[in-house]
């Protein structure tokens, strides 16, 4: 669907029922299909309605006792028939909330799983994550993203596998992590998800688009698609929208593994109280941090100056995978062939992409993009 692959190779990304192929639907939150003899149709409920202004708190009112009681509650609610699950840990406020929730849950074995992205980052980001492990008492297991990067050999891209065409640009990394979590049966993966969501300071419903950066390399298809980018939207969701699109990139690859993916800061009860939450506690996630605070780690987890990122692993793994891909794109490609990629534009980037010192970051997305139809081929 054109306007589905101009959202992709743009970043445009949209909650929407529709998918990159005709005939294929996605379910979205609340909506319902009906088969008939004439075909499939997707009908999306109203929209769901939010809290659009954060309350007083009523005085003597705690509110990080009452996050606490909340979110060890609703991790509590997990099923787990045998009581080991997972945790994925980055060392972040927001996987770091969830862990020390975990904890107070008392499962009777615990996992926890974390991406290490390397450089000086990563080496304050082994800290962190090593303060929580022992703090929590996991079972933690560690393992270089610098290692698993996008179209790095022997992953999922590489190999031609068939996967989601529109996937997440760290699968590779990501399908390290959950198979791992399969070998040590783990049934339920409590993830961070959504903690940048809950605790932004704009309205559900009026929150503006990000301006979108140009790409050279569009093609005819893909720009006259553009108009229609914003057409057959889903309706404003329970939670989040971009943790909603994060699920479906995500998450099937757990269901796969055997591993039921449990992201408790997006509970509809946890939302609904981050929405009510005066602006000055969730500002820098000042409650999450003051959580890890009480207790007694210190400040260089509760509040790091360096956050980790991937953008070290994105990079290398377009510089030294990524471009060979480009290459063989160049010599035949799908997305050029039906003009939703330009070909000159194309090649004009892999040429600049050699003397730059960062290689575009826009490139994953076609990249990724024609790797995974071809992988369905």
């Amino acid at each position: 669907m054109p306007r589905v692959v101009a959202r992709t190779l743009t970043r445009q990304h949209r909650y929407t029922s529709e998918t990159l192929f005709e005939g294929v639907y996605r379910l979205t939150e609340r909506a319902s299909a009906t088969f008939t003899p004439s075909g499939l149709s997707i009908l999306y409920p109203e929209p769901a309605e939010h809290v659009l202004e954060p309350r007083t708190l009523r005085p003597g009112v705690d509110p990080l006792a009452a996050l606490d009681e909340l979110l060890t509650d609703v991790i509590r609610q997990a099923p787990s028939a045998t009581g080991c699950v997972g945790v994925e840990l980055s060392g972040g406020a927001d996987s770091g909330n969830v862990a020390l929730a975990v904890k107070a849950a008392r499962f009777p074995e615990v996992h926890s799983f974390g991406l290490l992205v390397g450089g000086s980052t990563g080496r304050q980001q082994r800290e962190r994550r090593r303060a929580f492990v022992e703090y929590c008492g996991f079972r933690d297991m560690a393992f270089p993203a610098m290692q698993h990067t996008p179209f790095c050999p022997g992953g999922v891209r590489a190999l031609c596998k068939p996967h989601d065409p529109a996937g997440a640009f760290y699968q590779e990394a990501f399908d390290v992590v959950r198979e791992e979590a399969a070998a040590r049966r783990c049934e339920i993966m409590f993830t961070g998800s959504g903690g940048d969501e809950i605790n932004a300071h704009h309205s559900r419903t009026q929150a503006e688009l990000p301006t979108q950066k140009p790409v050279p390399w569009l093609g005819s298809k893909a720009v006259r698609a553009l108009a229609e980018v914003n057409e057959h939207l889903a309706p404003i969701p329970v939670l989040p929208v971009p943790t909603l699109m994060a699920f479906g990139m995500h998450s099937p690859g757990f269901l796969r593994a055997g591993v039921w993916p449990v992201s408790p800061l997006v509970h509809p009860r946890i939302v609904r109280f981050m929405e009510q939450l005066p602006h000055e506690h969730k500002r820098g996630k000042a409650l999450f941090r003051e959580r890890i605070r009480r207790t007694g780690l210190p400040e260089c987890v509760a509040a790091p100056t360096e956050p980790e990122n991937f953008l070290a692993v994105l990079e290398k793994g377009l510089r030294s995978y990524g471009l060979p891909v480009l290459d063989d794109m160049l010599r035949e490609s799908v997305l050029v062939d039906l003009s939703y990629v330009d070909g000159k534009a194309l090649a004009q980037a892999r040429r600049d992409a050699d003397a730059a010192p960062v290689v575009p970051d826009l490139l994953c997305d076609a990249l990724a993009l024609e790797v995974g139809l071809r992988s369905l081929m």
